[in-house]
């Protein structure tokens, strides 16, 4: 079992670099295929749970790395998502029914969630958080958290908006009650030295959202850069843009083939890139690690997977992974 645990940790490792990740996922797909793991561990059931509203393109990266991972880590591999929180805890509380033998959720909304996890773990199901909630998640009982510090990735857009001669920035807020969206700006805020505004829009409604950004460009021609949230709603702060008349630059959170080909061709300034393949393939890969040997990494911090300032440049040679959907 000793040399078992050796080949998955390596075939982790390799998974961080470019070549290596693909021959990774070549070999998973190849394994799936024909009905086998990297490993002859029993088959744990780990359920994922997240706040994802329906077609979110973030999310789907996410569980393009979660079942990676379970492919190789022989797991039955179970998602459910709902953007309302109570639905959610009542996803989670699902889980814990089926007693599955992990648990990964995000705590976008924790107050919502700290009595449902609270269950689980009194379960002896082990629970890790993604995404968000990294100042909950301890305190909750989760093995560990896998994500981004919302608050540094913030600053990292301040910074950046700094660099860029930036005087005057809106802030989008696309998810009301969503503790890690109000830190990015908070965070962001914090780090730019002009003035940055928020503006909360309902983002289950991409007409509105778009209309929403474009009224605030319209009668505030001073704002000279737009920073949303999510990749989805780029597009449509672009399209605000363009009706608005304004010249502001747009920028965003989150990476998908859309943003790295808008970046690309300079629709776009920067994005904030927290690599979400690696937040599902991490969080299935460490329960297996908790589930066979015990292992626990973070030291009792966040296991950080952002944030990364993606720039034109940058996503030129990400092309070829946001295509195939795991960028």
């Amino acid at each position: 079992m000793g040399a078992v645990l050796a080949a998955v940790l390596g075939a982790s490792l390799m998974g961080c670099s470019s070549t290596g990740g693909k021959r990774a996922e070549d070999r998973a797909a190849q394994a799936a295929a024909e009905s086998r793991s990297a490993v002859n561990t029993p088959r744990w059931t780990f359920a994922m749970v997240t706040h994802s509203g329906d077609g979110d393109t973030f999310w789907d990266i996410v569980q393009k790395g979660a079942k990676m991972a379970a492919g190789k880590d022989n797991i039955n591999f179970l998602y459910s998502h709902n953007d309302e929180a109570q639905q959610q805890a009542q996803l989670i509380q699902a889980a814990i029914d089926k007693k599955v033998d992990g648990l990964i959720v995000t705590l976008a909304k924790p107050d919502a969630m700290k009595d449902v996890v609270a269950k689980a773990v009194k379960a002896g199901i082990p629970v890790i958080t993604v995404n968000s909630g990294s100042a909950e998640s301890k305190q909750f009982g989760a093995l560990t958290h896998i994500g981004q510090d919302e608050s540094i990735a913030g600053e990292a857009v301040g910074d950046e908006l700094n660099k860029r001669g930036r005087k005057k920035a809106l802030c989008i807020l696309h998810e009301q009650g969503n503790v890690g969206h109000e830190q990015r700006c908070a965070g962001a805020k914090k780090a730019f030295d002009g003035e940055m505004q928020s503006l909360y829009v309902e983002g289950t409604n991409m007409p509105d959202v778009q209309a929403s950004i474009e009224a605030k460009l319209q009668a505030d021609k001073d704002i000279d850069a737009v920073v949303t949230l999510g990749a989805p709603f780029a597009d449509a702060a672009v399209k605000a843009k363009r009706t608005a008349g304004s010249k502001a630059e747009i920028d965003t959170f989150d990476l998908n083939a859309k943003v790295a080909t808008a970046l690309q061709d300079k629709t776009l300034g920067f994005a904030v890139d927290q690599q979400p393949y690696l937040q599902g393939y991490e969080a299935v890969d460490l329960l297996w690690l908790y589930r066979y040997n015990r292992n626990v990494l973070g030291g009792g911090r966040p296991v950080l997977t952002g944030p990364q300032v993606i720039t034109a440049q940058d996503a030129a040679q990400l092309a070829e992974y946001t295509k195939r959907g795991t960028r």
